[in-house]
């Protein structure tokens, strides 16, 4: 690959025009910045957000006031490593296909900022960082996070296959509903896994919204998704994964006898799903990306009323 073809200042097109790598970074640095997603942070936030709702509601369940500080932080440094890992992994097996997407030819692989090589390289040490901060935890946690990573190698392959590779991203992004049960009781439960379901049901939803971007392109190049299945009934076919992530999350939120301060987190997230699906406009790309954003502010709302429930 000619790593000439393209500078390395230029901009990746679905990447905030002010984004902080654009403007701050070395020009060495961009292309392995963009690779991870570090100029497009969303992912890293929305990989988070289970891992903190299940360190939130362990100490629900424990009847401890308030979750582990320590947990929390080294979730936050794991998520953001492993999902520029994941982004990494995903740009070495699809750069063949996303040099024929308008929305992707411009990342770092298809447009020639860097090789195969060195991305691989960046991906090892990605892989390394998210290992250093797992072996902090009890080893039946280590060996949970171990075990995600059979979703997350297969993931770039299912959209070749499947019509249904938001379901392996759900996977993927949910695990970390596992994780926060797993680094407080050293075992899983009922409400973790709860938990994890109804975390899978929100990330195909949301996932499903921002593939929406791509329908065009991605039936030219035969990519398969949950938006391109679903076509004229996606709004409702979205809404039945949020009402499935809300029914499943409450169903774990009982489990662990959750006071008032966590219905009201679930209330919450479930009317700011809700807002979603009746402003969604499949056709409004800019919509789509800004309401798949915003479920970070939904995830938000559930930790919030989780953490308030333990502290009172």
């Amino acid at each position: 690959m000619n790593m000439t073809s393209a500078p390395h200042d230029s901009q990746v097109a679905d990447a905030a025009p002010d984004n902080p790598v654009d403007r701050y970074a070395p020009n060495w640095l961009k292309p392995f910045a963009r690779l991870a997603r570090w100029d497009r942070p969303i992912g890293g936030w929305l990989l988070f957000w289970p891992c903190a709702w299940s360190a939130a509601l362990a100490p629900v369940a424990a009847g401890a006031p308030h979750l582990h500080p320590g947990h929390v932080i080294l979730f936050f440094i794991g998520s953001f490593a492993m999902r520029g890992a994941g982004c990494t992994w995903n740009d070495i097996v699809d750069r063949d296909i996303d040099a024929k997407v308008a929305r992707t030819a411009s990342r770092p692989l298809p447009s020639g900022q860097t090789t195969t090589k060195r991305a691989a390289a960046f991906l090892a040490l990605q892989l390394l960082a998210g290992l250093l901060v797992l072996l902090q935890f009890n080893s039946f946690a280590i060996a949970t996070g171990f075990a995600a990573m059979l979703p997350v190698i297969t993931y770039p392959f299912m959209k070749r296959i499947t019509w249904w590779p938001q379901a392996n991203l759900g996977l993927c992004f949910a695990w970390g509903a596992l994780m926060g049960w797993a680094a407080w009781f050293g075992s899983l439960d009922w409400p973790a896994l709860l938990l994890y379901a109804g975390g899978i049901c929100w990330v195909i939803g949301y996932d499903t919204i921002y593939a929406l971007q791509d329908v065009e392109d991605d039936a030219l190049v035969g990519v398969h998704s949950t938006a391109r299945l679903f076509g004229d009934k996606v709004g409702p076919c979205v809404g039945a994964f949020y009402a499935g992530a809300a029914v499943l999350i409450g169903w774990a939120v009982w489990l662990v006898g959750g006071g008032a301060f966590a219905w009201i987190g679930l209330a919450l997230y479930a009317l700011h799903l809700g807002w979603q699906i009746a402003r969604l406009d499949p056709a409004d790309s800019k919509l789509c990306l800004r309401l798949f954003k915003s479920n970070s502010v939904a995830a938000l709302l559930l930790f919030a009323g989780l953490v308030a429930d333990a502290a009172l």
